[in-house]
């Protein structure tokens, strides 16, 4: 006999999400900031298996249906997976090859007591767009920052903020970050479109952070700046530094300009950096290779192993050897792992019909486009309330919201903007949250205390909304 199948209702589809949150709840207060590594693919996991049997016994549908799903759901991902190796490819290359010390370095020149704050944002937003990482710009640079700032007298708080604030920005916009390219492919938006369409929000709300904190920098006391020329000079000493190196992040520039596709740019990217780093880096090539001599084996050696695997230079200084340490290829393991236990989920939420039984809980209530992304924002907020982690947030908001988006008519690239103005830049301002319980610890300044100063997390879900109730670049999708 055939099980007749149900349309799930919204409270009961919200059974997985409520366990979900309390099941990252716990791995969140058990692991930290490790709830990457596997806590959460569990959660993950769980809520998906008690999905299924919600579905699978109450409402009739088959473990078929479900399957055929969730493969869907992970054949959408493997764009971004690409991505995501190449990008840890990168984040060695650049580094090791001396491309993004180079840029640390001239950065850290422009430092005054004046303008400390908001030589830290641009720094930071510097840094952290060419890594594509807020978590390792704070960790590293963000954490020498603080030690200028404190030598300055400045608030703890204020310097936190600018710090979070540049390193939110350049996360938020750049190809290298997984935060980007997830919420471009959760929603199915091609990576340099997204990034394209939030320079809309992102750039005045960055220009309103700037202008908050260059006011703050004139009315504060402050004292001495000789600690940035103490760590430009570690840079220097630890990388043969050259204006020539620039050469790759603009000849990269130029490929994305061109509209390349992002596997080549990227892919071009990492070979750029692999002469650059031949050429400029020899001694720091023999080092990861372990060889005592550069010639054509060490240096193949030592390339290849920069782009896949960790790499640990000795510079002297502890704080420089957390900056230019690097993961390659196997550092983006945990994510992809959380993306396709996170695509799972989805779809057994989709499949099942439980995703559209929420999504239609807004569909009643949402008529115009300012309230549609202002839904949109305070699901990225909920979600990095319960759910403590800023990769769940997008994921979820991004599949809850794309169904209203296109029955509404709206580009998918209004969803991904949305979905990064709130759930990946709030992420940081939530005390349990793994970004703002890292963040916290790393700088050394509690969650609350840094709050009210993180100015352009603070805007960015305000300015989203507002540019929606404006109309500015909205348009139907055809």
């Amino acid at each position: 006999m055939q099980t007749t199948q149900k349309n799930p209702s919204a409270w009961v589809a919200a059974i997985p999400l409520v366990l979900l949150t309390l099941l990252l709840y716990g791995v969140i207060r058990s692991f930290g900031s490790d709830a990457i590594a596997g806590g959460s693919q569990i959660a993950l996991l769980s809520a998906s298996s008690v999905a299924a049997m919600i579905a699978i016994l109450g409402y009739g549908r088959s473990w078929q249906e479900l399957e055929e799903s969730i493969i869907n759901h992970i054949r959408s991902s493997t764009s971004a997976i690409l991505i995501l190796l190449l990008i840890g490819a990168i984040a060695g290359t650049w580094m090791i090859s001396g491309v993004v010390p180079t840029m640390i370095y001239y950065g850290l020149k422009i430092l005054h007591p004046s303008y400390f704050l908001v030589a830290s944002t641009l720094i930071c937003a510097g840094v952290s767009l060419m890594t594509g990482s807020s978590w390792t710009t704070i960790a590293t640079i963000g954490v020498a920052l603080m030690g200028v700032g404190d030598a300055m007298g400045l608030p703890e708080g204020w310097i936190a903020g600018a710090i979070i604030s540049g390193a939110y920005f350049g996360d938020k916009i750049s190809l290298l970050s997984d935060t980007t390219v997830l919420a471009s492919s959760t929603v199915g938006v091609e990576v340099f479109t997204h990034i394209r369409y939030m320079l809309y929000t992102t750039i005045p709300s960055l220009l309103v952070a700037l202008s908050v904190f260059g006011i703050a920098g004139f009315t504060l006391d402050h004292a001495s700046a000789a600690m940035v020329d103490q760590y430009a000079e570690s840079l220097m000493q630890a990388f043969n530094l050259s204006p020539w190196l620039l050469i790759v992040p603009l000849l990269t520039g130029v490929l994305i300009a061109r509209k390349l596709p992002a596997l080549i740019t990227l892919f071009a990217a990492v070979v750029l950096a692999c002469i650059a780093m031949a050429i400029a880096q020899p001694q720091l090539v023999v080092e990861v290779a372990g060889a005592d001599l550069f010639n054509f084996a060490s240096a193949f050696k030592g390339i290849v192993m920069t782009c896949y695997g960790p790499t640990a230079i000795e510079t002297g200084s502890e704080a420089l050897n957390d900056l230019v340490a690097t993961r390659g290829m196997g550092g983006m393991m945990d994510t992809i792992w959380l993306i396709l236990c996170a695509m799972v989920f989805g779809g057994v939420m989709t499949g099942s019909g439980m995703l559209r039984a929420l999504t239609e809980l807004f569909l009643g209530f949402v008529r115009r486009t300012s309230a549609v992304v202002a839904s949109t924002v305070g699901a990225g907020l909920f979600f990095n309330l319960c759910s403590a982690d800023q990769y769940i947030s997008i994921i979820l908001t991004g599949r809850l919201f794309k169904e209203l988006y296109e029955d509404r008519g709206l580009e998918a690239k209004l969803l991904s903007r949305a979905v990064e103005d709130s759930a990946t830049v709030c992420s940081v301002l939530v005390p349990w949250n793994s970004c703002g319980m890292t963040q916290a610890t790393v700088l050394g300044v509690a969650t609350f205390t840094y709050l009210p100063y993180c100015i352009f997390n603070l805007v960015s879900p305000l300015m989203s909304i507002l540019v929606a109730a404006i109309g500015w670049k909205i348009k139907r999708a055809k």
